[in-house]
């Protein structure tokens, strides 16, 4: 088995732990069976029995005797199993009792510990002289720790006391732990409610955020190696050092840091494994990160925040808010530093666990590598961890002011899907063409009927010709001109063809590097998507064959087009010789020939156009039933998001329940229509923005269609100023399609409960709470549901401070089991009662080095001695100071 170091770089972790091994001559001097094997052979097989069941702890506790320890450690040594040496003594009302020390606490020690306790001749089994809360009181006094054994079965607590004895011995102060034989809910039904503290005779108070005022351990006696199988036989601790004051924290906060044997294993999810800087103010600074709960403390200027927005740069992260934007490249520019270069390693578990080692130099992008070999990914940061969230100081109190960006982190409670994002701007697309489509037919459509209006008019005058007897004399001439337009419009038919064969043939050969032998060669069915490609080919092959007869079609039809034009050509030069001789005798009259053929030439040009008027109103018709079938699609899609952000919004209430409502307002924004009007139509509109703003629904494709209707639509259906709907009205048509095309995100509005726990709820919106109850409700909702690390600047900066107690704290307990936090803070609440796995404590180094600096006794848990100090005096102010605040607050 790996070696586990005694204090952990990254702070406080599980420990599988055995906490009633005996010795080999157990078995036979208290339970008459025959000793199975001497010292030498029954120790090595016990402590190889731990390394396959994965235990990386075992307590002696053999009866009133320490006499074995030594040569369990000595065996031990080397192996990465830490043995808390001990004994299990009987109080003087015959209660067991497991006494655990140090791991360096020698056998002398321990044999004096045994004679302050009354056990003088430890080959005998006797009581100790002192009673049960004596021995708990002394234990501690000695520097140990106490763990009342087999509570609910013979010689234990709960069987051999009863009354107001029993009342007292469960509810003694320095009674920190009990050993159990499975889970609380299989205890004994009269056992069951005292141990869960539910008894109100044996109630003891609870600290904040502490589910069992009790710790409760599985750890059954073990005689021989396979005894340790046994689930009861061992439970999880978590420490950041293997020691007493270890136990003593984790018994202290048991929901936190024990897990029995019946409890879930923590959940995978993603992590910050570590982060390093080379270059800057953190220069030489590798930071390995705990799991869960990592805080890091420190006075002013000591780098906290070049941390947070450290991480935040190398994974390529943007500020949500404009003022954290600026805090965010103040310190990249004047604390990181040009050239400096951040190194993340992150870990990820989907869907498999895998690695990644993240470089970003500034100002340069960040690079995504495998750590062994250092190859570059083809893949950014986002693309690992997609819901990872990181804000800087302020940040959370700066979204409380933007309905919109709280709307967007009702995200993080939808599953993605990437095929809804591509529908999304598929239909953003094709509205964008039907839009760009209908106004050319509408605009061509205009220029005919501009051009047909002067048709009637000219009709009439060669009616006056005609009545002239001019027509009869120029017929050949004037169908001459009709027969030119026939000639023309033949060439002019095959233009749009060749343009058709044009673009079609740049499709040619068709591309099959996807089905290539390359392509293919990782996929176990190869042989059969191999047919792909041949199919493929015949298809290019023969629309290549296909392609070049249409051109030569083409070709040949226009040389056949020539030919004709060619002998047109002549009879349009006969008849122009006759053409002459009526022109010669014609200039005799003062009618005037070319004034005639001039006109009929302009009527036969304009007469094919009545055609192109019926096609382009059919196109027109057939474009807006396609953009209304679009527009209806559109709306389903907006409305179909909408339902998911309404399902996540009640998530999120529940997940919540009597801390904080989320209420999701359909098409709430209504911005994006504002800057539109503006944009473009200009002028007064600021009356008509503030009713639309105000109606409590506001369909934008009944917006567009009144204003289609008119200035009169307007005032009735939105009760806009008569100036301001006549200006709406008269804009181009192309701003009522826009309007209809609008997308107006979703809004979300958030309430507080501000009620004292245990009071009727008091519910406030987010527009009626003070600043820190805002960020207050927010950090609830940011803490919720996600597998993703959190990493956050200071965020009670900004709360209110009942609620960090109250909500923040205990919902961060529950959601750490699950997800990575890394805080920065100056609030002793948020490390102590979140009971952070790791705590790091920044110093600045000496004046005028620029550099930040954080010591190895600084790095650990509460359980660590040197950290626990570095919080009292960080954060608490020192001893003498959090004594006095004691003093005066009568605790």
């Amino acid at each position: 088995m790996k070696s586990i170091p005694s204090t952990p770089t990254n702070g406080a972790r599980f420990y599988k732990c055995a906490l009633q091994v005996n010795p080999c001559h157990y078995a036979q001097k208290y339970q008459g069976q025959k000793q199975s094997d001497a010292p030498n052979r029954f120790y090595p097989i016990l402590l190889k029995k731990c390394e396959e069941l994965g235990i990386h702890i075992i307590a002696i506790t053999d009866h009133n005797e320490v006499g074995s320890i030594e040569l369990i450690k000595k065996e031990a040594n080397g192996t990465g199993i830490w043995i808390f040496p001990g004994f299990e003594i009987e109080s003087s009302e015959g209660i067991h009792v497991l006494c655990l020390y140090n791991p360096d606490t020698r056998e002398d020690q321990l044999r004096h510990f045994l004679g302050e306790l009354g056990i003088m001749n430890t080959d005998q089994q006797q009581l100790s002289k002192k009673s049960f809360s004596d021995i708990l009181n002394t234990v501690q006094g000695q520097g140990g720790v106490t763990i009342a054994a087999h509570v609910t079965g013979d010689k234990g607590i709960l069987k051999t006391l009863s009354g107001q004895a029993r009342i007292n011995a469960w509810k003694n102060k320095n009674l920190l732990a009990v050993q159990i034989p499975g889970s609380v809910k299989d205890l004994p039904v009269e056992y069951r409610p005292i141990v869960q503290n539910k008894d109100p005779a044996y109630k003891r108070e609870l600290p904040a955020g502490i589910d069992l005022a009790l710790a409760v351990v599985n750890a059954k006696d073990i005689t021989t190696p396979v005894d340790l199988q046994d689930p009861s036989a061992t439970c999880w601790i978590k420490m950041s050092q293997v020691t007493v004051e270890g136990l003593r924290q984790a018994f202290l906060d048991p929901s936190s840091r024990i897990r029995l044997a019946s409890d879930p294993s923590p959940e995978e999810h993603t992590e910050l494994i570590s982060i390093q800087w080379d270059g800057g103010f953190l220069n030489g600074t590798t930071i390995r990160l705990n799991e869960n709960l990592n805080i890091l403390i420190g006075g002013r200027g000591t780098g906290k925040s070049t941390i947070i927005e450290s991480l935040r740069y190398a994974l390529g992260l943007e500020p949500l808010g404009e003022e954290a934007s600026k805090t965010h490249e103040g310190i990249i520019r004047h604390v990181l530093r040009s050239g400096t270069k951040i190194s993340v390693l992150l870990r990820s578990y989907t869907p498999n666990q895998k690695d990644y080692l993240i470089e970003r130099t500034i100002p340069n992008p960040s690079i995504v590598r495998e750590p062994e070999s250092s190859k570059v990914l083809p893949i950014k940061p986002v693309d690992i961890i997609p819901r990872l969230e990181v804000y800087g100081q302020h940040e959370i109190s700066e979204l409380t002011r933007s309905p919109e960006k709280l709307t967007h982190l009702l995200k993080r409670f939808i599953q993605q899907d990437e095929s809804a994002e591509r529908r999304k701007k598929e239909l953003e697309h094709k509205l964008k063409s039907s839009r760009q489509r209908a106004l050319e037919v509408q605009n061509e459509l205009k220029r005919v009927e501009e051009l047909l209006s002067s048709l009637p008019s000219l009709e009439e005058m060669l009616k006056r010709f005609q009545e002239a007897g001019l027509e009869e004399k120029l017929k050949e001439q004037s169908l001459l001109v009709g027969e030119e337009r026939i000639i023309k419009t033949a060439y002019e038919r095959l233009q749009p063809l060749q343009g058709i064969l044009v673009d079609f043939s740049r499709e040619l050969p068709i591309d099959r590097a996807f089905v290539s032998e390359r392509a293919l060669e990782k996929f176990s069915g190869k042989s059969i998507l191999s047919q792909i490609n041949g199919i493929l080919e015949k298809l290019s092959s023969d629309l290549e064959k296909t392609t070049a007869q249409m051109n030569s079609m083409l070709e040949s039809t226009k040389q056949n087009l020539d030919i004709v034009n060619k002998q047109w050509q002549e009879r349009k030069k006969q008849i122009q010789e006759e053409y002459e001789k009526i022109l010669r005798e014609l200039q005799k009259t003062k009618v005037d020939p070319e004034e005639f053929l001039r006109l009929r030439r302009q009527i036969e040009e304009l007469r094919p156009l009545r055609d192109r008027q019926a096609s382009q109103k059919r196109e027109g018709t057939e474009l807006a039933q396609r953009r209304n079938q679009l527009l209806s699609e559109w709306e389903n899609f907006k409305t179909s998001e909408y339902r998911e952000f309404e399902q996540a919004a009640k998530r999120v209430s529940k997940g919540l329940l009597n801390f904080v409502k989320v209420e999701v307002i359909f098409e709430g924004n209504r911005e994006p229509l504002f800057d539109l009007l503006r944009e473009q139509i200009g002028g007064r509109l600021s009356e008509a923005v503030d009713i639309l703003k105000r109606q409590e629904q506001l369909s934008v494709v009944k917006l567009a269609q009144a204003c289609r209707e008119g200035k009169e639509a307007l005032i009735k259906e939105f009760k806009l100023p008569n100036s301001q709907a006549e200006r709406i009205a008269q804009a181009n048509p192309e701003t009522f399609m826009l309007i209809e095309e609008l997308y107006l995100p979703p809004t979300t509005t958030i309430k507080l409960n501000i009620a004292p726990e245990g009071q009727e709820p008091s519910w406030q919106a987010l527009d009626d709470l003070s600043t820190g109850q805002k960020a207050t409700a927010v950090l609830l909702l940011l803490l919720l549901e996600s597998n993703a690390p959190l990493v956050i600047d200071q965020p009670e900066d900004d709360l209110d401070n009942r609620f960090i107690t109250e909500g923040i704290v205990p919902k961060m307990r529950e959601e750490k089991r699950r997800r990575q936090f890394i805080f920065s803070t100056h609030n002793a609440n948020i490390p102590v009662l979140g009971d952070a796995e790791l705590i790091i404590g920044l110093t600045a180094s000496g004046e005028g080095t620029g550099q930040a600096t954080i010591l190895p006794e600084h790095i650990g848990s509460i359980d660590t001695t040197s950290v626990r100090e570095l919080v009292e005096e960080v954060l608490e102010g020192g001893r003498e100071a959090f004594e006095l605040r004691r003093l005066k607050y009568g605790f």
